[in-house]
């Protein structure tokens, strides 16, 4: 339960950081850049805490269901933004790069 809490606070941060800037809570309705930018500051948070907990705990099924969770928010807005033919070349690069940030934390949870 406390990990839980503790990874949602980079959820807190960047939908409070949507809140404050964008003045909306529905971050699919965001057009390309201050999409990126939501999604680059829920990225971000995450990671850093999810390297600050790695050398303090061992990566948890948590930490994982997490990192899926992001993935798919990317993936659906990238599907949203192929469907309307809008520039997609940053976010794909941005989920590539996640992918293989999260293939990595498997491996490790594994070990």
């Amino acid at each position: 339960m406390r990990r839980i809490f503790i990874h949602a606070i980079p959820f807190a941060v960047s939908f409070l950081w949507l809140l404050t800037q964008n003045h909306t809570s529905n971050p699919f309705a965001l057009k390309g850049p201050d999409f990126l930018r939501f999604y680059l500051v829920l990225i971000f948070g995450f990671y850093t805490l999810t390297f600050v907990l790695n050398y303090t705990h061992k990566i948890s099924e948590t930490t994982l269901y997490c990192l899926g969770l992001i993935f798919l928010v990317g993936t659906i807005k990238l599907v949203i933004g192929m469907i309307l033919g809008k520039p997609v070349g940053f976010l794909i690069m941005i989920l590539i790069l996640e992918l293989i940030v999260f293939l990595i934390l498997k491996r490790s949870y594994l070990t």
